[in-house]
């Protein structure tokens, strides 16, 4: 009897082929483990609007937020409280940390820069600065515009940092974008400064250096919340390109991508996300470096789950982090930024110490 001298060949249809036709499938992730995040963030996030709604200068109790929330009274003051300071309050700090969260982790993707965020790149100090001048000369301006014109100026400020971070020999690297990105910050700072000083709008400015939500009133969150819902339900979809762009550009492109087209999509979404959380709550840095590395730390590397679990996770932070800002030293506020920076400048540290000796 003739043995046969060729060996097996493995199928095609097998998971060879699955992995050709889906070649995210390998990216290591952990759906269950991202389910659970995103179901605990989401139960721990609604039992902290709960107590930030129900705890003030006035003691509210929760069935009296209840019946606040759905059966409102406009004859009673806890419930005036309720609807128009606490309420709008809690919801512009979900809405705010959200946008921080999910604009880090694409920035983060996209670039692959493990230290970026939308503070640290001089995007919040260009939204700033936008306002410094709207408040300037032009004194009364809508919220509405305002907000545009912190698009402009966030827009404005990314094209800055990547430029300055390009220019060098050898290209952009993550410690070029980070120095051209404090470089900036530093910069747009001392101009919006300059502003406040010489036109005398140190009022106007004070609630952007300083960090905090407490000004956020409904027309506020009317106005952003479209804003937001399409930039996050963009960032959704396009999580997909984003893990193969977090791989490599070379990666990316071999499996089909056009990274251009991504990337600038993607950067309009950092910049509307971005410069609508400035907008209402100031120069509040490091929630986009916190929460998107915790997210992957508990959900693996594929953005589909990142960006979902980033939104949740920077939420419950800037959540809790204006609970506590109004807890830390009573009747008086903390800076949301302040208390942040106590959890984000070590971390950051502790990043650009990593990336340094990786280099």
């Amino acid at each position: 009897m003739k043995l046969s001298t060729h060996s097996p060949q493995p199928r095609a249809t097998g998971a060879s082929q699955s992995a050709q036709d889906n070649p995210l499938q390998d990216i290591h992730s952990r759906p269950r483990t991202a389910i659970a995040t995103i179901v605990l963030g989401l139960l721990l996030l609604v039992a902290g609007i709960g107590i930030s709604v129900s705890f003030g200068a006035a003691d509210i109790g929760f069935l009296t937020v209840w019946d606040a929330i759905f059966h409102y009274n406009p004859d009673l003051t806890p419930h005036q409280i309720i609807q128009e300071l606490r309420l709008p309050r809690v919801l512009g700090c979900v809405m705010v940390g959200a946008s921080f969260g999910v604009s880090g982790a694409i920035m983060q993707g996209m670039t692959r820069n493990p230290l970026a965020d939308s503070g640290l790149l001089g995007l919040n100090a260009g939204a700033g600065f936008a306002l410094a001048i709207c408040f300037a000369f032009f004194p009364g301006l809508p919220y509405a515009y305002l907000i545009l014109f912190s698009f402009v100026g966030a827009a404005l400020s990314a094209v800055v940092v990547f430029a300055l971070g390009s220019l060098a020999v050898g290209g952009l690297t993550p410690i070029r974008l980070l120095l051209a990105g404090v470089t900036l910050t530093a910069l747009l700072t001392a101009f919006s400064e300059g502003l406040q000083l010489y036109y005398r709008i140190g009022q106007d400015m004070a609630f952007w250096f300083a960090g905090g939500v407490a000004g956020t009133r409904w027309i506020h969150l009317k106005i952003m919340f479209p804003w937001i819902a399409i930039a996050l339900a963009g960032a959704i979809a396009l999580s997909r390109s984003i893990t193969l762009l977090s791989l490599g550009e070379d990666i990316a492109k071999g499996l089909g991508l056009r990274s251009g087209p991504v990337k600038a999509a993607g950067t309009i979404i950092v910049v509307v996300l971005a410069g609508s959380a400035v907008s209402v709550v100031g120069a509040v840095s490091f929630v986009g470096l916190l929460a998107p590395h915790v997210a992957r730390k508990l959900v693996g590397i594929d953005y589909r789950w990142i960006i979902p679990a980033s939104a949740v996770l920077g939420a419950v932070l800037v959540t809790f982090a204006d609970l506590a800002a109004r807890t830390v030293r009573p009747p008086y506020e903390t800076p949301i930024g302040a208390l942040i920076s106590l959890i984000g400048v070590p971390f950051f540290l502790y990043l650009a110490n990593k990336e340094r000796r990786e280099l």
